[in-house]
């Protein structure tokens, strides 16, 4: 049975252009592959604790707990964490809808991320996750295109493609919308038509890619 792992970033959940990309993602992949399995993890409604990672991670460096509820938050977090990295291990393609928020990823995010690379296989091999495919549908409310005010001020998304893609060894695809925050944000009204276009091309874009990933692992299947 092929599982798409969906894994939602947005603090929103009613109007989030992420949310938005990854539903017309997982939509056309749904249709290509209707047995697939979509499995669901929700950072934003549901964050993980900020408290796990520090706790593995002085454990990591030889540093015991030091109280009854230190060793019980020690337990907690490995669960978590193997939990966690099993969930992606387990996945033959993931959907990864992630907003810029303060110009870079949110902290949930990162503690996502924090947790799963506390599991050896990523970095020492042999690597679990190697060719399987990632898609990540992504919002920014400005303009980071070359020639605008602020390119280079993206720091998600280049931080994305490393992880997923060179840390991972994933196939990483992108959909992605600028300028979301135009149709609410005073002072950048003229910057509206271009916000739809870039929204409606990000939608076409997550849908291909879903197609194009779903009719892979169809034809692996097979």
């Amino acid at each position: 049975m092929t599982t798409l792992l969906r894994v939602d970033a947005s603090i929103r959940l009613h109007g989030s252009v992420s949310r938005a990309l990854a539903d017309s993602a997982e939509a056309a992949w749904r249709a290509e592959h209707p047995n697939g399995v979509v499995v669901r993890r929700d950072l934003g409604r549901d964050p993980l604790p900020a408290t796990a990672w520090p706790a593995l991670a002085k454990a990591q460096v030889g540093e015991e707990p030091a109280t009854a509820a230190e060793r019980d938050l020690l337990t907690e977090s490995r669960a978590l964490a193997t939990e966690l990295s099993e969930e992606l291990k387990n996945a033959d393609a993931v959907l990864l809808a992630v907003p810029l928020y303060n110009y870079g990823i949110a902290q949930h995010v990162k503690a996502w991320i924090d947790l799963l690379l506390l599991d050896p296989a990523y970095l020492r091999g042999p690597n679990p996750l190697e060719g399987r495919p990632v898609i990540l549908t992504l919002a920014r409310g400005g303009g980071y295109q070359p020639g605008t005010p602020k390119h280079g001020w993206d720091h998600a998304t280049g931080y994305l493609e490393r992880i997923f893609g060179d840390v991972f060894g994933m196939q990483v695809r992108i959909a992605a919308a600028e300028l979301t925050l135009a149709p609410v944000t005073p002072g950048m009204e003229e910057l509206i038509d271009l916000s739809k276009v870039s929204e409606t091309e990000a939608l076409t874009a997550a849908e291909e890619h879903a197609i194009v990933v779903a009719k892979e692992l169809v034809g692996k299947a097979a």
